[in-house]
């Protein structure tokens, strides 16, 4: 087979003594790459690593929006597109890194049914984040986290990867939120063509600004008084500590956030299908103490009468001689344990 592969992307691959025979007769190699492809994928393979060199993008490691403008731009029938998809797939597993063809962006193209689903649900979605509140306590701290939770399911990905996002894998690029999972998925989320609004944006930011404030005012007794009255928040680029931490993490009824705990696919998933169907908890805003009536606030003094040292002195030495004896009669319930003891192995023994 001809090679059009870049020769930047070498891989080794060793056959066992017992396969060897075998892979020279049912799989062909691509000789700068040597990869090993079955024989079964050869002309697949072939037509897509043909395209990627025309269209220079990489046939190993392949992105996924590589994939999806390949299969774009090589309509076939959908049994056929399977095939590809199964064939480049092989190929990627069998040199250790993961199928491109297992990602939404793929299954999208290949299942226009499924797709039109997805989109209608996806605008269901973004309907329902921007319904949710933004300020108040502990409402807004519940209502920011779950319309970015609402945004980024509706992109398809699994609930699995979306518990996996961190920080840093969030980032603008002008009108458009990137997202990206960490097999490498990416997806953007561009403006309404119509409109040129995007409220993926300005939900992502809400939700940074509570992130950003925690990284300024670790915990709670200031969040709430920044979600009664909100002020600028000025976020300071992410350390690699904070880059590593949860996108999303769960919150308790009394508003705490755990540190470095992620939610779980099934907390995802549950809240996901309670808000699509009406159902999710109203969580009422809740009045927060002035400022003023918490942050002054004075220890009283107490003022001890003259005899209190005497009186505590005098308590301590009746209570030693009280309890002198104390030794003894614990020595003495031992002795009468021990001896009840030898008695009962004695009963059993002669049973």
């Amino acid at each position: 087979m001809t090679n059009t592969a870049p020769t930047e992307y070498r891989h080794s691959a060793s056959l066992t003594s017992t396969g060897r025979e075998a892979a020279r007769h049912n799989d062909i190699h691509d000789a700068d790459l040597v990869l090993r492809i079955p024989a079964r994928y050869r002309h697949d393979w072939a037509l897509f690593a043909d395209w990627c060199a025309a269209t220079d993008h990489r046939p190993i490691l392949a992105a996924p929006e590589t994939l999806a403008l390949f299969l774009h731009e090589h309509p076939a029938a959908a049994a056929t597109q399977r095939r590809r998809l199964s064939a480049i797939n092989d190929v990627h597993t069998r040199h250790g890194y993961p199928a491109p063809g297992r990602t939404e962006t793929v299954r999208r193209h290949l299942d226009t049914t499924r797709a039109q689903r997805l989109d209608r649900l996806s605008r269901l979605l973004l309907q329902r984040a921007g319904e949710l509140p933004t300020t108040g306590w502990p409402s807004g701290l519940f209502g920011r986290r779950d319309a970015l939770l609402l945004v980024l399911a509706a992109t398809g990905m699994s609930f699995t990867d979306l518990t996996r996002l961190r920080r840093r894998d969030l980032r603008l690029d002008g009108d458009i939120l990137v997202v990206t999972t960490r097999a490498g998925e990416r997806f953007r989320l561009a403006p309404d063509p119509e409109t040129g609004d995007n409220p993926a944006v300005s939900i992502y930011r809400w939700w940074a600004e509570i992130q950003a404030f925690l990284d300024q005012h670790p915990g709670t007794h200031l969040l709430r008084h920044y979600l009664t009255d909100p002020i600028d928040v000025v976020a300071d680029p992410l350390g690699a500590e904070q880059a590593r931490q949860p996108l999303l993490c769960p919150i308790d009824r009394w508003g705490h956030l755990p540190h470095n705990q992620p939610m779980t696919p099934q907390s995802v998933s549950t809240l996901v299908r309670t808000h699509l169907s009406g159902r999710a908890p109203v969580r009422r805003a809740l009045p927060v103490p002035q400022r003023d009536d918490v942050d002054t606030w004075v220890e009283p003094e107490i003022e001890l009468d003259s005899g209190y040292y005497e009186r505590g002195t005098a308590a301590r030495s009746r209570d030693h001689e009280a309890l002198e004896d104390l030794t003894d009669v614990f020595d003495e319930i031992e002795a009468r344990a021990d001896a009840l003891l030898e008695d009962l192995m004695e009963v059993l023994e002669s049973l």
